[in-house]
């Protein structure tokens, strides 16, 4: 294992910060910052026609590549050779981008539209995500003829690379037909992977710490089932742990003596499932006097911590992939992070952009 200290000045808040690493294989990825307040560029338009793929395509002036918004080249837009519910037209946008919004027309001058379709995102191209909203798989209205533009901005913006339409229905007098558009912008990206053998401590000055405050946010891409995504450790054995385990997030809080005060020892919040499918899952822990929100993805819960819940009694050091000291936190079996963390926060401080900063 590599270790190294290292002092940074942040003359924004005036505070000392350390870094430790402690990382036997590291990688480290920052994209360009997209502008979270104008995040509605026309995507599609300019991609070049290898981008544009699909199920089948009726014939080389139905391919996938004629399928931009208001464009009359070749047949109009994309038809596939069959349709049914097993066509799809896809795009790759060539990096991790933000999507807010989409809009579909049919086919130019034609019978050819859909009214209705999936929408499907992907990283890799290979593991597909349904895009949901309240709660369930969402089925966007389409259109009702060849030409009106039918535009919609999404609920939850969507982070990917790759994006797929899957139509659902279409006129009953003619065939799947279709020409998209997508709204977005550069995704802010900074990613640290982790190999299951390695963490990164973070040590923050306990002088400018409240005891009524703590937020941590942060997002995970895993194919394992268990891993230490955060932990802090207190006196006697008292500690804060986030672990995934069998793909469920176990949020632990052990605090107070269990001698005088067993009752108030112990809190165990689970919360998610299947979260080791190599798709990304936000995290958000909130902390404010004894309320603590625990929230993963869309799902939150809402709980009071017994007794004296106060962070002053743990150290001012958090580590996120693993435990640095063998034997800490009891003789529990514990394992290692191996996956990705992305843009992970702390009361507001940036930790992978201090830790790729050194």
């Amino acid at each position: 294992l590599l270790g190294a200290s290292v002092n940074v000045n942040m003359d924004s808040v005036t505070e000392f910060l350390k870094l430790l690493f402690l990382l036997s294989v590291h990688n480290w990825h920052t994209a360009v910052a997209g502008n979270k307040y104008n995040c509605d560029d026309q995507l599609v338009s300019a991609l070049p026609q290898s981008s544009f793929s699909s199920s089948s395509e009726l014939s080389s002036s139905h391919s996938p590549g004629f399928a931009r918004l208001n464009r009359r080249e070749g047949a109009g837009g994309w038809s596939p050779l069959v349709s049914n519910k097993y066509q799809w037209l896809q795009i790759d946008l060539g990096e991790r981008t933000e999507i807010t919004a989409v809009a579909t027309q049919g086919g130019y001058g034609s019978s050819d539209w859909v009214t209705s379709y999936l929408l499907m995102f992907s990283d890799s191209g290979q593991n597909w995500k349904q895009y949901r909203q309240e709660e369930s798989i969402w089925a966007f209205s389409g259109n009702t003829n060849a030409d009106s533009v039918v535009y919609y901005k999404l609920q939850h913006s969507i982070k990917a690379r790759f994006l797929r339409f899957v139509p659902l229905d279409w006129n009953p007098n003619g065939r799947i037909g279709m020409r998209i558009e997508v709204y977005g912008c550069t995704y802010r990206s900074e990613v640290v992977g982790f190999d299951g053998k390695s963490c990164l401590i973070y040590t923050f000055n306990q002088k400018l710490m409240s005891a009524l405050k703590d937020v941590i946010s942060l997002k995970f891409k895993t194919m394992q089932s268990d891993g230490i995504l955060l932990h802090r450790e207190g006196q006697n054995g008292d500690h804060i742990t986030l672990e995934l385990i069998k793909g469920k997030l176990s949020l632990l809080i052990n605090l107070g003596d269990t001698k005088t005060h067993p009752s108030n020892a112990q809190i165990n919040i689970t919360l998610g499932s299947l979260l080791d499918d190599q798709h990304w899952h936000s995290v958000l822990i909130e902390h404010f006097n004894n309320q603590v929100n625990f929230t993963v993805d869309k799902h939150t819960h809402h709980f009071h911590a017994k007794g004296e819940f106060n962070y002053l009694d743990l150290e001012y050091e958090l580590s996120f992939g693993g435990i640095p000291v063998p034997g800490k936190s009891g003789t529990l079996s514990r394992r290692n992070f191996h996956g990705c963390f992305e843009n992970i926060y702390y009361n507001g401080v940036n930790i992978i952009d201090l830790a790729r900063r050194h």
